[in-house]
């Protein structure tokens, strides 16, 4: 199985895909952003570590929408650490997580 389908690449593209997801909903649904906000406030209490992400997450969510939605769903290296802890729970539903879910599942089968 090529490297692209499995590991660390494998759930870097799904989250790419579940942020790309987001995004779209977020251009329909901008209030939803707060929702990430408070995500950062309660874990922030209880972050040692990861405590530069949400910094770097916080600045992102203040910018305008538009540059919002396209930070979230860049490539580069940045962004893909940074989508390792994303605010973004509670945006999408289950069943539009578990249908991005589904379709990677399917490209490893």
């Amino acid at each position: 199985m090529p490297p692209e389908q499995t590991g660390h690449d494998r759930i870097d593209r799904r989250s790419l895909a579940l942020h790309r997801a987001v995004a779209a909903k977020l251009r329909t649904q901008p209030e939803l952003l707060k929702v990430a906000l408070k995500n950062i406030d309660r874990w922030y209490a209880d972050a040692s570590r990861t405590r530069t992400y949400l910094d770097e997450w916080r600045v992102i969510l203040h910018q305008p929408l538009d540059s919002i939605l396209a930070t979230i769903v860049e490539e580069g290296e940045r962004m893909t650490a940074l989508r390792q802890s994303t605010p973004f729970s509670g945006i999408l539903d289950p069943k539009e997580r578990w249908a991005i879910y589904r379709q990677f599942k399917r490209e490893v089968a």
